[in-house]
């Protein structure tokens, strides 16, 4: 299993790339890496095309989008061309509240599955799943038609939806899917860090 962190975001509403966010003394993208060394998976980094300022200490390998300019699906896709392994975990980078003991029963349910992803409602959450390799053609297919859509995908390949019950076994309060879309969410994400800090 290799984590694959999707790091290309370019936080256009918070005026700098997601990644370099500060919550305490680390960024975003050095604080998501730290959380996931337990689970002792190779790690890699999805950037865009001539992104820049990723701290030089990450100890991770660090892969450039083959698709530039195709969102998530891209990363998704430049990660899984680059990973030497069948499964891999995909995540994005502004998730600071990654549940491990959640991840790790979603990669173990993952051996005869193309995609195992959480589901809360109607919706999904594409960017903490467990995605196999073979997602690339179809997910390849979707990327010169032009649909960026990662939820298509699940039409496309054998997926494992993780429900709302298993998910709260682990995560009740879903903290594992709260991302960083706003400067409302990065002051969150900084109040929450100090309160589990205590």
């Amino acid at each position: 299993m290799t984590t694959i962190v999707l790091a290309g975001g370019k936080g256009l509403r918070l005026g700098q790339v997601k990644a370099l966010l500060k919550i305490g003394r680390e960024s975003l993208i050095q604080h998501v890496i730290r959380r996931l060394m337990p689970l002792g998976t190779e790690t890699m980094v999805v950037v865009s095309q001539g992104q820049s300022g990723l701290p030089r200490n990450l100890g991770v390998k660090i892969v450039t989008d083959v698709y530039p300019g195709k969102r998530a699906l891209g990363g998704i896709y430049s990660g899984l061309a680059a990973s030497p392994s069948i499964h891999n975990l995909v995540v994005a980078c502004d998730m600071p509240f990654l549940n491990l003991a959640l991840l790790r029963y979603m990669m173990a349910l993952s051996s005869t599955f193309d995609i195992v992803i959480p589901r809360v409602g109607q919706y999904v959450e594409p960017l903490h799943a467990v995605y196999s390799k073979n997602c690339l053609e179809p997910i390849e297919r979707m990327l010169k038609q032009g649909n960026l859509q990662v939820s298509a995908l699940l039409d496309l390949v054998k997926a494992r939806y993780v429900e709302e019950s298993e998910i709260d076994k682990y995560d009740p309060e879903h903290l594992s899917f709260f991302n960083i879309n706003s400067q409302a969410d990065l002051e969150r994400a900084r109040r929450l860090k100090g309160v589990m800090a205590k």
